[in-house]
């Protein structure tokens, strides 16, 4: 059987990142997300093609329960006094599912059990996917990698199989050829007629033309099979609210601090937190679900301190690199890297993502992508890109890192083989927890959760799961041609109208509802909240009224994308995100700095350097007389202090242009640089040697304690090594690459190849 077609799932390209909640179906592996490129062969594509409503009106309003009534909702069933004569609560209070976990799983769980006629609350520690490479931080592919069909194929792993979908890769050896084209053809033929693409060969010409930054040395051809992309965060948020409008009580920030127990040892209910409020309560629930991801551990450590650990989390890293470095519709596998993992590199909301898994992690709050994994990918980058094109630290827009929750079973003999396969398990004390899996298969692990919990807790549901055929939150008014309608009601620029069908869908009509006039002839509506993306100001608006955001960094982060897409450009943005937040939710001047400050130090865990954080550290708009004059006496200060300031540098002069490599740099740090450089140069040649090369940065504030391996590395990123001879433009460009890398952590001095995680567990992807 087929896990692309046999939900008639929609085809999308890869470039366009097409939201799922588009796609009608919650149904399982890949069902409700975009899968497949290029031409309709099936009738997937044929329903897709002739996808929803043929009008351009908005679907029927709906406003979800604010926060403020769903934790209301939460405190009713911890104050439950009145009993039945048989003992129980009076229902209608307690819970029958309490789902701890706002992720892809517990919020597949909770559009499953709500779905069903259960009461369903779930609670999340922070904000809705906003810890797991599953959620929130992949590689927004729904698929379980080359390395699977490999295991499928060739080891007849059935188990191996269910997780696969199509993808692509270049081949650069002529015995990888019949390797990889017999299993993707044996793909082909199991995907029977639901398939929607087949795979085909492609030769190193036409391989070149439709990828020109491959390196063509060595190049034998590509084999190229398809696979699907989404918005993860953006799916996660159309569960969320999924369940919230089938009647769960839904809500973030809320972090459960203790588990109950009666006097048999079973658990009926939990002691939670709000954690932006500091607020306490208890919540009843005839069963609870764990769904915490990495945090599975954590939970189960709760209801026993003997508990001995399940998941065995590992790393996955990314960065986004401009678009320039793929094409618009093509992306590339890279199998065989520097130490065995598989790296992707891929085409996302007109940027480029490259990433890989499988680094062993330890289970933090807020991972990072650490400098070397940074360096890591950029060199296996520039291993298979043309060597013409400079793959440098500074197009690094963003990096991020998330934890995945590979399961570990400790009995088992043998782990090296295991999958991401998702592992049920229901404790002496009646938790039941779901640990593992993957988007691909969220949707089924949710269905069985849930059946089980049903069983154990001896609920009794409305009926069946029904999730196979659920349309999710956005879908039901939505047709591919639905942002002509947009355009034409609101007068939206092109690119912003699809950027809200696709990542909204119907509810797209919501979001143009609050949005300001811009004032132009053109565009009516849809202020940009930077220049370079459609991402506009009403979806701030939209993600506060509408999908509990409740901080810049929700909406940044995880509501819209920017701060993944481009962490320099979401720190441009943020004084506005907040100002308008503000409005919304009445926020303070001091409260409206704090949530500048947090945002800021979450971007510098997204690959901004410290040094760029520190001197681009924005201030709240000021809103209101008073708090315009505090603003206007501050900056006076300022100004005095920095005219008295001794030795203060030279404003920028036209002179020192705008060049991309000067371009890194603020006022006056070009002119030190050239004073240093002048100090030292060859006065025949206006050049310096490389042996004086550290001696004038020494002399450049900022620079002095730059190590001759960091030089190295520059100078190779820079296409400079052998060279030993540099002039000033040659120089700057060493000094901005250095200004990127200068003040990040050391990467530590183990082997790489000792902390991989074999890739068969988990082969990359979602």
């Amino acid at each position: 059987m087929s896990v692309i077609g046999v939900f008639a799932a929609p085809v999308q390209s890869i470039e366009d990142g097409f939201n799922p909640i588009t796609a009608g179906s919650t149904s399982g592996f890949a069902s409700n997300v975009g899968i497949g490129s290029g031409g309709v062969t099936s009738s997937g594509g044929y329903w897709y093609l002739n996808s929803g409503p043929a009008y351009l009106r908005p679907p029927p309003p709906w406003t979800p329960p604010s926060r403020a009534e769903l934790l209301r909702q939460l405190k009713a069933s911890g104050s439950i006094t009145a009993l039945t004569k048989g003992g129980q609560p009076v229902e209608g209070e307690e819970f029958d599912l309490l789902i701890v976990g706002g992720g892809a799983t517990g919020a597949g769980c909770a559009v499953d059990a709500a779905s069903r006629g259960l009461k369903v609350a779930l609670v999340e520690r922070d904000d809705f996917s906003s810890g797991t490479v599953k959620s929130s931080k992949s590689t927004k592919l729904v698929h379980g990698g080359v390395r699977y069909l490999q295991k499928a194929v060739f080891e007849l792993d059935y188990d191996q199989y269910k997780l696969m979908l199509p993808i692509m890769l270049p081949i650069y050896k002529y015995w990888q050829v019949p390797y990889y084209l017999a299993g993707c053809k044996m793909y082909d033929i199991l995907a029977g007629k639901e398939n929607m693409e087949t795979s085909y060969l492609m030769s190193k010409g036409k391989a070149l033309e439709t990828f020109p930054m491959l390196k063509s040395d060595g190049l034998v051809g590509a084999l190229v099979y398809y696979d699907g992309q989404h918005n993860d965060s953006r799916m996660n948020m159309a569960l969320i609210m999924t369940a919230v409008k089938l009647g769960a009580t839904v809500v973030n920030y809320c972090e459960v601090t203790q588990l109950h127990k009666n006097s048999n040892g079973k658990l009926n209910g939990v002691r939670v937190k709000d954690n932006l409020t500091g607020e306490q309560w208890n919540i009843k629930a005839k069963g609870i679900i764990n769904a915490t991801g990495p945090f599975t551990d954590a939970l189960l450590l709760l209801d026993n301190p003997n508990h001995e650990p399940i998941v065995q989390p590992s790393s996955g890293v990314h960065i986004t690199l401009p678009n320039y470095y793929s094409p618009r519709k093509m992306g590339l596998l890279d199998p065989a890297t520097s130490d065995g993992r598989v790296i992707f590199f891929l085409p996302w909301q007109g940027n480029t993502i490259a990433g890989t898994t499988d680094t062993p992690a330890k289970v933090t709050r807020d991972p990072e992508a650490s400098e070397e994994d940074i360096r890591w990918l950029l060199e296996e980058v520039r291993r298979y890109l043309s060597p013409d094109i400079k793959v440098r630290r500074g197009d690094v827009l963003s990096a991020w890192s998330g934890l995945r929750p590979l399961v570990r079973d400790p009995s088992a003999e043998k782990t090296e083989g295991l999958v991401r396969n998702h592992m049920i398990n229901v404790s002496p004390s009646r938790l039941v927890t779901i640990a593992g899996g993957k988007w691909t298969t969220y949707r089924a692990m949710a269905e069985e959760t849930v059946d089980e919990a049903i069983k154990t807790f001896g609920l009794k549901p409305k009926n069946g799961c029904v999730t196979q055929s659920l349309r999710l939150v956005g879908s039901e008014g939505w047709s591919r041609n639905m942002f002509i309608g947009l355009i034409q009601t609101y007068g939206l620029e092109t690119h912003v109208a699809k950027h809200l069908s696709e990542n909204y869908g119907d509810r797209a009509w919501t979001v143009c509802s609050l949005a300001e006039p811009t004032g132009l002839s053109w565009p009516l509506y849809g202020k940009r909240l930077v220049s370079q993306y459609p991402i506009i100001d009403a979806e701030v608006r939209y993600a506060v009224r509408h999908e509990y955001a409740l901080t810049a960094i929700d909406v940044l982060a995880r509501r819209t994308r920017l701060s993944f897409l481009n962490a320099r450009l979401a720190l441009d943005a943020l004084p506005q995100v907040v100002d308008i937040m503000a409005e919304e939710l009445g926020w303070s001047l001091s409260e409206r700095q704090r949530q500048i400050d947090k945002a800021v130090n979450f971007f510098g865990s997204m690959g901004l350097s410290p040094a760029y954080v520190a001197t681009h550290r924005p201030r709240p708009i000021p809103r209101g007389t008073w708090e315009k004059v505090q603003t206007g006496l501050w900056d006076a200060c300022i100004a005095v202090a920095n005219t008295v300031r001794p030795g203060k540098t030279a404003e920028v002069t036209p002179a020192e242009g705008f060049a991309s490599g000067r371009s890194k740099f603020e006022p006056g740090e070009i002119s030190a640089i050239r004073n240093a450089f002048v100090a030292h140069k060859n006065a025949a040649e206006e050049k310096v040697h490389l042996n004086e090369v550290l001696d004038v940065l020494k002399d450049v504030p900022g620079y002095a304690e730059v190590s001759e391996k960091e030089l190295d590395y520059v100078l190779n990123e820079a296409g400079l090594t052998g060279q030993v001879e540099f002039n000033f433009d040659e120089f700057i460009e060493i000094s901005g690459n250095l200004k990127e890398i200068m003040f990040a952590p050391s990467p530590p001095k183990s082997s790489r190849k000792r902390m991989i995680i074999p890739v068969e567990k988990s082969g990359g992807g979602v």
